[in-house]
């Protein structure tokens, strides 16, 4: 994931479900620095999860997705 840039993608993410910028503040909810550095470190089997708003963000080593409730 090094070469991505995963801020991007997790707002890409959340504004694909329709999350407007204007509506949160991410720096507020993940030290995306940290997050990146995390993933980068571990194995694939790495899940973060958190939340922004009501949206449900799942980031691992090759994905940025929002989860839906089943």
């Amino acid at each position: 994931m090094s070469n991505r840039h995963l801020l991007f993608e997790i707002v890409d993410a959340l504004e694909t479900e329709g999350l407007d910028r204007d509506e949160y503040q991410l720096q507020r909810v993940i030290d995306i620095e940290a997050l990146e550095q995390l993933v980068d470190s571990v194995n694939n089997d790495l899940e973060v999860r958190f939340s922004v708003g009501e949206f449900r963000v799942l980031v691992t080593q090759s994905d940025v997705r929002i989860l839906t409730n089943p």
